[in-house]
């Protein structure tokens, strides 16, 4: 498995409109030292975080996870290509308890972008995220924890929900031990 520097990425995105890490900061309502640590990769934002910020630079989120190849009309990503992203951490600096692997990251323009989750502990803070577009989950492993706007749904494995991620949503270990789940999110 190989880590994905989306860093630089975004860094290109700002510079290439010529816009500050103030006006970054500004139109996604995160702040500017949060941006400035993503992009020099001593922060890796959640999934809910780079939906936001591709949608300020009218890209997909997928264009954090691509190489710059050539357009496919498919895909095959053997599990040693996988695209991971450690050390997830949040606003207030702590660890969010997981990191997630991009399972499509050669094919461009897609609709979907399927993700492997894995949460290793329960984490300290509880907050949530909403972003636009839609959300599957299916546990593979483990039981989790969904913080659903204002429900907490506990699901086992081999169950799965499909939500508008618009909703403030959390995914958590529901008793710290490891969950893995497929996440399939759209914009």
């Amino acid at each position: 498995m190989r880590e994905f520097n989306i860093g630089a990425k975004i860094k290109k995105l700002r510079l290439s409109k010529k816009l500050t890490l103030q006006a970054v900061a500004k139109e996604t309502g995160f702040s500017p030292a949060l941006i400035s640590q993503i992009e020099n990769n001593n922060v890796s934002p959640p999934i809910a975080t780079l939906s936001r910020i591709a949608k300020f630079f009218d890209v997909k989120i997928g264009l954090f996870f691509t190489e710059d190849e050539e357009e496919c009309r498919y895909e095959v990503v053997r599990s040693h290509e996988r695209k991971v992203i450690h050390r997830v951490i949040s606003k207030a600096g702590t660890s969010q308890g997981y990191s997630y692997e991009s399972l499509s990251f050669h094919k461009q323009n897609k609709k979907m972008e399927p993700f492997l989750l894995s949460i290793t502990e329960k984490a300290l803070e509880e907050n949530t995220y909403s972003h636009d577009g839609e959300e599957f989950l299916f546990v593979i492993k483990g039981t989790a924890e969904l913080m659903l706007d204002d429900k907490r749904i506990i699901l086992e494995e081999g169950d799965c929900v499909y939500f508008d991620s618009s909703l403030k949503h959390r995914l958590l270990s529901e008793d710290g031990t490891e969950v893995k789940v497929l996440a399939v999110v759209t914009r």
